[in-house]
């Protein structure tokens, strides 16, 4: 079991590392859909039947990485999901056909579900053992991937097929699993050191009855999908919004996404000394509390660049929530209160773009994105009535 200061950073290196490889993978597959929808011959309903393989997958596999993690280890499971997901975004691009992606995609969206459940369990026990609220950094890794992975994704688009960029991809991440493995495998979860004579005596939470703590374990999910509805939907409606609302190009309008995501991830770096000065509840308020005032300014501003600032805010204000809300669900009820914030943030996700689909049909787009910020002022509430839910 890690102990020393040196064993604990190498873990969190490690850890960090499969943050930054599944945010890589899963942008590197994301830039070329369209040209596996090409492939495929799929209309757009049914590219969007086969994608729902990736949901399903993840949705499914999510509650069952947590008992797995309780039963062989956070570490252990992170590894062979990683493993998993390497091989598995190869495959996208050896299918010819509607169900066959589907299928593929299916094992994709499990092993992409299994491994984010596992390793923010892993990161849960890290953040415990040092006292430091570094979960942020985690998810910041993630972002990096993500960007790094679309970036690479874009530039060699025109140059390699998807077959061999997805192999390419493969490979990395296999090779980045062979790297970091060792350090997990040699290391069990660290545990909590004990309490200062002047702290509490840990675990409150467990003397807290089972059905309290399940309820607060939902409710720290409710925040978590409160922020992933606003990823999903800045995901797929922000470009729309600037082209088709503000008049923006196409270049311009990719801004939109680009400042978002650039500003999340600026606010998950600077995570760990928002956290430590302000505590977990006050900073889940201030953050919901932005970000629904960016979204009401990106959303709703006349002006394109008043638009793309309300963006930038919105991703500032939802950088930590999620990671905020997983850690605390982790802290109270261990790999199975990761499993369902994971989920309820997942189902964030997923229901987001087509909420606002429905929504930008019935009344207007810009209106609709305004359901952003309507729930990232539920989590503010949330966050004001739990604040003392769980100690900081």
């Amino acid at each position: 079991m890690p102990g020393t200061s040196r064993d604990l950073t190498r873990l969190r290196t490690a850890i960090t590392a499969f943050f930054a490889l599944d945010g890589f993978l899963f942008a590197g597959w994301v830039v070329r859909i369209p040209a596996i929808k090409h492939q495929t011959g799929a209309s757009a309903g049914d590219l969007g039947l086969a994608l729902l393989g990736v949901s399903a997958g993840a949705v499914l596999t999510m509650t069952l990485t947590g008992r797995l993690c309780r039963r062989y280890g956070s570490h252990q499971v992170t590894v062979v999901c990683a493993v998993l997901l390497s091989l598995s975004v190869a495959l996208p691009p050896l299918t010819h056909s509607v169900l066959a992606l589907g299928a593929v995609l299916l094992i994709f969206g499990a092993a992409y579900g299994g491994i984010n459940v596992a390793f923010n369990s892993a990161a849960v026990d890290l953040v415990t053992a040092l006292r430091r609220p570094i979960m942020p950094s985690f998810h910041a890794a993630f972002s990096l991937g993500g960007m790094v992975g679309a970036g690479l994704g874009g530039l060699v688009a025109g140059a390699l097929s998807p077959t061999l960029h997805l192999a390419g991809l493969a490979v990395v991440g296999l090779l980045v699993t062979a790297v970091a493995a060792p350090t997990l495998l040699r290391h069990e979860p660290p545990s909590a050191p004990p309490p200062a004579p002047s702290a509490p005596s840990a675990p409150e939470t467990s003397r807290r009855p089972q059905g309290r703590v399940r309820g607060l374990v939902i409710v720290f999910g409710l925040i978590a999908g409160c922020t992933a509805y606003g990823e999903g939907a800045m995901a797929d409606w922000g470009a729309l919004h600037l082209e088709q609302d503000l008049d923006a190009s196409s270049g311009v309008a990719a801004l939109g996404y680009t400042c978002f995501a650039l500003a999340m991830t600026i606010g998950r770096l600077s995570g760990t000394a928002l956290l430590e000065r302000l505590g977990h509840g006050r900073t889940v308020i201030a953050g919901g509390a932005t970000a629904a005032a960016g979204m009401l300014l990106g959303s709703l501003a006349p002006s394109l660049w008043a638009a793309l600032l309300g963006f930038a805010v919105t991703g500032l204000g939802l950088a930590n929530l999620f990671p905020v809300a997983v850690e605390r669900a982790g802290t109270l009820a261990g790999p199975s209160g990761v499993a369902t914030a994971s989920t309820f943030g997942y189902g964030g996700m997923l229901l987001g773009p087509p909420a606002i689909g429905f929504m930008a049909d019935w009344i207007s787009l810009p209106v609709a994105l305004t359901s952003v910020a309507v729930l990232a002022a539920i989590a503010t509430l949330i966050g004001v009535a739990t604040r003392r839910a769980v100690p900081n």
